[in-house]
């Protein structure tokens, strides 16, 4: 037979929070990601970034124009010049200046969002998880996480080394998020 609720009881019913899911337990420090393989990461996701920068910034180097101006006087004749980039060299530079803008966005914010893994951190095998649920932190939050690494960044690049002597390996960015690097499970 089943006990008829009551009104306070039926409060305390609607008003509960689920339980959270499986928290990450304390791990041993050799079962977090490694800062080198971490660095190596960072670089792979940001290669294709820096071409497209690069590519832009050829192509203006590429279009200069340069202007001319004389001064003629009664004793000398000077000739100044100036080189600057042309319309087309600096539209192609934003364009792909906004192009590896769009691409750090996917792969920082919806890939590793998602997934748990950018590009560099699939080729070196590791996700990006929450501590609180061990799941993927999802795209707004990734977006945030990557913004919170200026912090690491306010002191002398510190934060960035602080995954080489702490516990759970985690920058400050890491430690603002709740967030722990762990490696991908082959399976």
């Amino acid at each position: 037979a089943q006990v008829p609720l009551k009104p306070e009881d039926l409060w305390t019913a609607v008003a509960t929070p689920p339980p959270p899911g499986p928290a990450i337990r304390a791990l041993p420090t050799e079962s977090y990601t490694p800062w080198v393989t971490r660095v190596l990461a960072y670089l792979i996701d940001n290669i294709p970034a820096g071409i497209l920068i690069g590519i832009g910034a050829v192509i203006q180097a590429l279009t200069t124009q340069q202007s001319c101006v004389s001064d003629i006087t009664q004793y000398s004749v000077n000739q100044y010049c100036v080189n600057q980039p042309s319309g087309i060299g600096t539209m192609a530079f934003w364009l792909t200046w906004l192009a590896a803008v769009a691409y750090l966005v996917w792969d920082y914010g919806y890939r590793q969002g998602t997934t748990g893994s950018s590009i560099g951190k699939s080729v070196m095998k590791f996700k990006v998880v929450s501590e609180v649920t061990g799941q993927p932190i999802g795209f707004g939050m990734s977006v945030v996480r990557q913004i919170a690494h200026f912090v690491d960044s306010l002191i002398c690049g510190l934060g960035y080394l602080f995954p080489l002597w702490d516990a759970k390996r985690q920058t400050l960015a890491d430690k603002i998020m709740t967030t722990v690097c762990l490696p991908i499970e082959e399976g």
